[in-house]
C-alpha cells in the first residue's frame, strides 16, 4: 500500500465515516480534538453519537510517525456475530469441507461437543463471527482443508502453543477473547499501536477499521515479522477468508447506524428496592475489552454465594432469546435472535425461577434470582451488558449505559467505575455498603 504523506499540522484530510465511528475515537486516531472536527464539519449535530457510515468528512490531522498498513482485511459487520451471520449453518459448512474439523469432538463446557458446536458456542458468548473463527482455523492449521493434520495442528489449531490452551475449545476461547481485545480496544482507544518482538512500534493508520485491528492484534501475538506482514496483506488471511466465503467487502452491510440511541432502560431490580452497585464497567464476556457490563447485588446478601428470594428484572420489554445455565438474553426487537437489534445479556441467574426460552416479558418483570451460577463469580449478583446487532455496546462513551438516568463511566481499572445521575455519583464496590446503594424508581 502507498505510504501516507507527512501532513501539515491541522491539514484537512478526506475521511469517510465507518461503522461505529464516534467523534472521540476519531479525534484520538487523527491526533486532533472533537472541537476541531466539529468546526470542520458543522453539519454534525451536538447530540450525535455514532457517525452515519459512508458520510464524507473533513478531519484536521496532526501527523504521528510509524503508521502501519492502510490495507483493510475485513469489514466490521463481518467481525461480530451480527445480522450477517443469520442463516449461516456452521455444522453444514464444516461437513462440506474435506478437513479434519468435521470429525473432531471434544469434552468442553460440561459435555461432549462437535467442532461446529464449540465454534457456535464461542461465537455466541463472545459475539464473534463463526465465519471469522473458521477462516482463522483454516489459515492457522488447515482445519477445513487438511484431512490428516499434524498432532501440533490438532492440539493448537489457532497456533497458540501453551499447555493450558490445548484443544480446539480452549484455542477458540483464547482467540475470540484476543480478537475482541483488539476490536474493542481500537473502538475505545485503549489500543492505538502494536509492539513487535524486535522492539519496533507501529501506530494504526488513522483510516483503519476495528475488525482489521482485531486481526492485526491477533497475528502480531502469534507470528514473527515476515509472517505477520504476510498475514495482514491481501495475499494472507484476507485471501483465505475470500476463498471460503467470497469477497467480504461485497457482503458488507454496516451494522451500526448513525446517531444510534439506547432505548429507555430501567434498573434490573424491582421498583422501590435498593440494591448495591458492585461492579463498574468490565468485560461483557472473557477478559479485557470490551468494558460493557455492570454488576448489581441485592443488599440482603452479606457476601459470598448465597441464595436470595429477590429478583433480577427485565430492563425493557422483550422476549427471552436464550435461557441457559446462569444466562439469559433479552431480545428487545422480539424476533428471538440475539444477533439482531438491541439485546441485554444477563449472567449469574439461578436455575430455579430463571425465565424460560421464548417467554415474553415487560420491563420490571422478574427474569431470575441473582446467584453465582454461570461464568466466574465470588458473590451473588447479576451482571448485565448490552449488544446491538451483535456488537457489544461500551458502558462508557457517547452511548453510555443508561439505567433510569444513571449513566456509567469507567474507573481506572475494570469494575471500578461509577454511575451518575444529576448531582449524585455512586462508585462501584464489592463491599456493598450504603455508599453503593441505588434505588429503582421505575413505575
Amino acid at each position: 500500500m502507498p505510504q501516507r504523506p507527512v501532513y501539515a499540522p491541522g491539514e484537512l484530510v478526506d475521511y469517510t465515516a465507518q461503522t461505529g465511528d464516534t467523534l472521540p475515537s476519531l479525534a484520538v486516531r487523527f491526533n486532533t480534538s472533537v472541537d476541531e472536527i466539529r468546526q470542520a464539519n458543522p453539519i454534525i449535530p451536538e447530540t450525535a453519537t455514532s457517525m452515519p457510515p459512508g458520510m464524507p468528512m473533513k478531519i484536521p490531522i496532526y501527523y504521528l510517525p510509524f503508521w502501519g498498513s492502510s490495507y483493510q482485511i475485513l469489514p466490521d459487520s463481518l467481525f461480530v456475530n451480527g445480522p450477517a451471520q443469520v442463516g449461516f449453518d456452521t455444522a453444514k459448512f464444516i461437513a462440506e469441507q474435506p478437513g479434519w474439523l468435521k470429525g473432531y469432538t471434544e469434552y468442553a463446557a460440561d459435555e461432549n461437543r462437535s467442532a461446529a458446536n464449540m465454534i457456535d458456542l464461542v461465537a455466541l458468548r463472545y459475539s464473534v463471527s463463526p465465519r471469522l473463527l473458521l477462516a482463522l482455523l483454516e489459515y492457522q492449521s488447515g482445519a477445513l482443508s487438511q484431512a490428516e493434520p499434524s498432532e501440533e495442528a490438532q492440539t493448537y489449531p489457532m497456533g497458540y502453543d501453551r499447555r493450558e490452551r490445548r484443544g480446539l475449545y480452549r484455542q477458540l476461547i483464547w482467540a475470540a477473547n484476543l480478537l475482541n481485545n483488539g476490536y474493542y480496544g481500537y473502538r475505545t482507544n485503549h489500543l492505538t499501536s502494536l509492539d513487535y518482538e524486535d522492539g519496533r512500534m507501529e501506530r494504526f493508520d488513522p483510516w483503519q477499521n476495528a475488525a482489521t485491528v482485531g486481526l492485526m492484534n491477533f497475528f502480531n501475538t502469534l507470528l514473527p515479522k515476515d509472517a505477520y506482514l504476510q498475514a495482514i496483506s491481501s495475499e494472507g488471511f484476507a485471501a483465505t477468508y475470500a476463498s471460503l466465503f467470497g469477497d467480504p467487502w461485497a457482503a458488507d452491510q454496516p451494522h451500526i447506524p448513525g446517531s444510534l440511541e439506547q432505548p429507555e432502560f430501567a434498573l434490573p431490580f424491582k421498583a422501590g428496592e435498593i440494591w448495591a452497585f458492585t461492579g463498574g464497567p468490565h468485560t461483557a464476556w472473557g477478559i479485557g475489552d470490551p468494558l460493557s457490563a455492570l454488576d448489581f447485588a441485592p443488599p440482603s446478601v452479606a457476601g459470598g454465594c448465597q441464595e436470595t428470594d429477590l429478583w433480577a428484572t427485565a430492563v425493557a420489554d422483550g422476549v427471552i432469546a436464550r435461557s441457559e445455565t446462569g444466562e439469559i438474553a433479552l431480545d428487545l426487537d422480539g424476533d428471538g435472535d440475539e444477533r439482531t437489534g438491541w439485546v441485554v445479556f444477563y449472567l449469574h441467574l439461578a436455575t430455579q425461577g430463571r425465565a424460560p426460552l421464548g417467554a415474553e416479558v415487560v420491563a420490571g418483570q422478574p427474569v431470575g434470582h441473582p446467584s453465582c451460577e454461570g461464568g466466574s463469580s465470588t458473590g451473588t449478583h447479576v451482571h448485565i451488558a448490552r449488544k446491538y446487532n451483535g456488537e457489544w455496546m461500551l458502558a462508557e462513551g457517547t452511548l453510555a449505559f443508561n439505567l433510569e438516568g444513571w449513566q456509567a463511566r469507567n474507573g481506572s481499572q475494570p469494575y471500578q467505575g461509577t454511575l451518575t445521575r444529576l448531582s449524585r455519583t455512586v462508585t462501584a464496590c464489592v463491599c456493598s455498603n450504603r455508599d453503593t446503594f441505588i434505588q429503582s424508581e421505575k413505575r
